[in-house]
Order: structure tokens, then sequence, then C-alpha cells
């Protein structure tokens, strides 16, 4: 979508970092869904219809829990730099969204700040169409299947994938994975997700239904310790509250994708953001949502 660009800052050695999606300078329509119960998030409420601001001028997404949010003041800093931001009369004050996953419980705890997530906004500046994927960004230290314990778990990471209506309007997504539950591809497979210790796959749901948190070897899952976080975006014009709308149907990729989701433990948020000229009706943009994020949330995991 002409004006989106993806930048991301990685530390592959702390296994953090941070996604910035830079978005055109006039910013674009802009609304959230969150849904899990443990969310790290900026200027959410914000999104919600009926607030005064209805533009976004960048989304961040951040490693580093809770500390990982300054990452979005480098972000500001980017944008400031440029005159961009929601007019005020004094100076434009850039409106930056931002959602973090927890990835502190990979060796030393690290998260980026400001210098970072000012880099992430560099690379966006320079960055083509091609998203890099994997772990890197803000997925760089995410892992998936956290049920059995940290030493069970897999890789997750950042993926992204589009599809293009036929009328020519186009959904994308980007999506961070950092789940406690299993993810599942569309042939219903689980691709990445808890192992036992033959190196088997548990079957997260299975393990919940038959024996609960505690049982079966699994253990109390950290408080505040998963999260998938997703952005998607279109060319079609949208209001404030299709937004809202295409945020929350987003979320039904989230949920097909990854099994369980929406955990008291998972912080699940998903950003919806308008940026174009497109006409297409919200039922086939929202169909389009879902299928992106799933695919996204694939991708994550197998992209190496």
């Amino acid at each position: 979508m002409p004006g989106v660009r993806v930048g991301h800052w990685t530390d592959g050695v702390a296994g953090t970092g941070c996604t910035v999606i830079l978005l055109p300078d006039e910013g674009a329509v802009a609304s959230v869904e969150v849904r899990g119960s443990a969310p790290g998030t900026r200027e959410t409420d914000l999104l919600r219809p009926g607030m005064l601001v209805d533009r976004a001028h960048a989304i961040c997404l951040c490693g580093g829990s809770a500390f990982g949010l300054a990452a979005a003041d480098g972000v500001m800093r980017f944008l400031r730099e440029r005159g961009i931001g929601f007019s005020t009369g004094a100076l434009p004050v850039p409106i930056v969204p931002a959602a973090v996953i927890f990835d502190l419980g990979n060796g030393v705890p690290a998260w980026p700040g400001p210098d970072e997530g000012y880099a992430a906004c560099t690379e966006a500046a320079r960055s083509g169409a091609s998203v890099p994927e994997g772990r890197v960004g803000a997925g760089t230290g995410a892992t998936v299947g956290k049920l059995l314990g940290p030493e069970h778990c897999c890789p997750g990471g950042l993926g992204a994938a589009a599809l293009r209506l036929p009328g020519g309007a186009v959904v994308g997504a980007l999506a961070v994975v950092n789940a406690l539950g299993d993810v599942h591809g569309h042939d219903g497979r689980v691709l990445a997700g808890a192992r036992s210790p033959d190196g088997s796959f548990a079957g997260a749901v299975r393990v919940l239904l038959q024996g609960g948190v505690g049982e079966m070897g699994s253990v109390p899952p950290l408080a505040g310790g998963n999260t998938t976080i997703a952005v998607v975006a279109t060319d079609a014009v949208l209001d404030k509250a299709q937004c809202r709308k295409l945020a929350e149907l987003a979320q039904d990729g989230l949920a097909l994708a990854i099994r369980p989701a929406h955990t008291m433990f998972d912080g699940d948020t998903v950003f919806a953001i308008s940026a174009g000229q497109a006409k297409a009706d919200m039922i086939s943009l929202g169909t389009a949502a879902v299928e992106a994020v799933w695919l996204a949330i694939e991708r994550a995991v197998t992209v190496v």
C-alpha cells in the first residue's frame, strides 16, 4: 500500500527488538481491538470510535514487555523532526499507538528504547515493498507453546501476508507471535507449540481439557508472558468505526491460528488501519482480514 512502510530494529544476542509501521505523512484512519487479558499498550484508548483523533502516524510493535513501550518515544522523535503529527496550534504531535510482547526470559533482560525505535523508523523510511520476516524486529525473542514450560516451547517470530480482493482493494497483515497456545496451519496441523519430552507436539488444548493448568506436566503460565500482536492494513476507505470492526474481525484469524487464544496470560491486540481510496464492502474486507492474519501467523513460525 502506498505510503505504508515497515522497519525493524533487531538484537539477536539479547533476543528482543521492535518493528515500526510508518503510515502516510497525513496519517491513516486507525482503531484497535484488545482481547487478551494481559496487554501492554500505548494510545489504544485514543483509537476508540468517538475519541477526538481519527488518524495515527505510525504503529510501534515492541519486545521488552512494558519497558519496550519506550521505543515509541523514538518514533515520535523521528516524526516530530519531519513535522508530522496531529495539529495542535503549537506543534504537530505524532500519534503513535504501540503494543508489546514479553520476551524478558531470553537471558539477560533487555528491551528497545527510544534510540531503537528511531533506528527502526530510519530503516522503514528506506525500505522497499518486502518485509523481512521470522526472528526479526519485535518477533526476535518470541516463543510459542509455553504451557509445558519454556524448555518445551518453539520459536515464534514475525510474519506478513496480503490478499487482493476482486475489486482491487488490498488487505495486508503483520503479526508478532509470542503465544501461550499452539499455532495451527490451515490443514489443522500444529506448526509450533508445546512439545512433549519425546519431541512431539503435546497439544495445548488437549492438555488443558484433560488435565488443566498444573496437570499433565503443564506449568502455571507466567502472567503477561505471552501475547500475539498484529496490524491489519487496507487501502479501502474506512472510517474509524469500520476500522474498529475490521480489527474485531481480524481477531478471528488469530483465534483460528492460535489455540487457545485470548487467555488470561496473553495480551492479544490487533490494530486496523485504512490508508487509501479503494472501495470494498466490509464483509469481504473482514473475510480477507481473517485470512491474512492467519497466514501471517503461519509465516511467523515457518519462515526461516
